[in-house]
């Protein structure tokens, strides 16, 4: 079985060899000409981290990444911390498998890495898939340069801006959140006594929140900041934004937010737009998977792992049933509940973490504080429907 992907980012790579995994041949299409990108962080929970133990790459990701001790949350201004809840050793306890942070560069070359190993001419780069047709018998995806490539199914693991996702469903309609986000990269030697603790820590604050932590074992410290906002809507990881504007945003935050923000190098921000859950991922031979099927707002460290978890389900289902579309519905049937749901609760979250008033605050907050002290295992419980799911092991 021939399996054609368009989209060499998590998604596409990890299902790539995933298909492999399970026994078939993939041809992964990339519209870019290398698979570097604009440096910045993010986060592996264990149930991601469960396929790429079932994948034999669990080491290699480990290796490059940095193991937070804790989630944390903290207020943005004075750093009170709110609650704590154990990572490390506990993360593999409870819930089977590590939580890592990773550079996401770093995160794409050990899967690049690995599927070169497996099937060397497999990923094709500047290769743009632009369309596609099929027949009972077969799919055929074009490129933008003219060429055409046949396989017996399509995944297109092609982002938020999927034209897979288009040709399937339409042209869709994003909603801006009135959210922008920053997001910036500082090695740790800079930050000297403002550096982020050794957590994956968000800090809440009235209208804004951000998210630290360590990558590349330890040695870069990583910042997302969300600010609400109704005067930026670009959709782009690449466009720039200044130091002045970013401090502004900031202003009087606890040091460790504004030293990141004074040393990083450079600045990025992007708009925040929000999806509704679609109809359906699937149209005969072809599917949808990661950000073309459920884009999230990252508020949650949720978005690449929904992504592997759909890699790791379309390949088994795929491979396993009778047809490739009775596969890829079987997939969908699987898959579709679940990231609605973590969709829903990362856009639930942006209202925990906003909250503008001191009655909010201490509505929301209090409680947090009570049971990070007093009942640290709610905490914990609250998390188990996430991290404790294992798609391996429904087999």
């Amino acid at each position: 079985m021939k399996i054609l992907i368009s989209g060499g980012g998590i998604g596409g790579l990890t299902a790539a060899l995933c298909f492999l995994h399970h026994g078939a041949e993939v041809t992964v299409m990339e519209q870019a000409t290398d698979l570097g990108e604009v440096g910045a962080g993010i986060q592996i929970p264990p149930n991601a981290m469960k396929v790429f133990a079932a994948l034999g790459l669990d080491a290699a990701l480990a290796e490059t990444a940095f193991r937070p001790l804790a989630i944390e949350a903290r207020m943005g201004r004075s750093g009170m911390e709110l609650f704590q809840i154990p990572l490390a050793d506990h993360a593999i306890k409870r819930w089977g498998a590590p939580y890592l942070n990773i550079y996401r560069v770093d995160y794409i070359a050990v899967l690049e890495a690995a599927l070169r190993a497996q099937s060397p001419d497999a990923l094709h780069l500047d290769a743009e898939v632009v369309g596609y047709s099929q027949t009972e018998h077969a799919v055929e995806v074009q490129l933008a340069d003219g060429r055409r490539i046949s396989g017996d199914v399509l995944i297109g693991a092609d982002g938020i801006h999927s034209p897979v996702r288009t040709q399937i469903l339409g042209a869709e309609k994003p909603v801006f959140t009135g959210n922008i986000a920053w997001r910036a990269i500082v090695p740790m030697a800079a930050l000297g006594e403002y550096a982020p603790r050794p957590t994956a820590c968000v800090w809440m604050g009235s209208g804004k929140h951000c998210v630290t932590y360590r990558v590349r074992r330890g040695t870069l410290a990583n910042f997302v900041g969300v600010v609400e906002c109704d005067d930026w809507t670009t959709e782009s990881w690449t466009e720039r934004g200044t130091r002045e504007e970013a401090l502004t945003n900031f202003e009087g935050w606890h040091p460790t937010i504004t030293s990141l923000l004074g040393e990083a190098d450079a600045l990025y921000r992007w708009a925040l737009f929000d999806r509704a859950p679609l109809p359906r991922w699937v149209d005969g031979r072809v599917a949808i998977l990661g950000d073309a099927a459920h884009p999230m707002l990252p508020f949650m460290a949720q978005g690449a792992a929904m992504a592997v978890e759909d890699a790791w389900v379309v390949a088994r289902e795929v491979t396993q049933k009778t047809s490739p579309a009775r596969g890829l519905e079987a997939y969908q049937h699987l898959r579709q509940t679940r990231a609605s749901r973590v969709q829903a609760g990362s856009r639930a979250n942006t209202k925990t973490f906003h909250k503008r008033t001191r009655l909010g605050q201490l509505a929301t907050y209090g409680p947090m504080w009570m049971a990070g002290k007093f009942a640290p295992m709610a905490l914990h419980k609250r998390q188990d429907p996430i991290y404790g799911h294992d798609v391996t092991r429904l087999d």
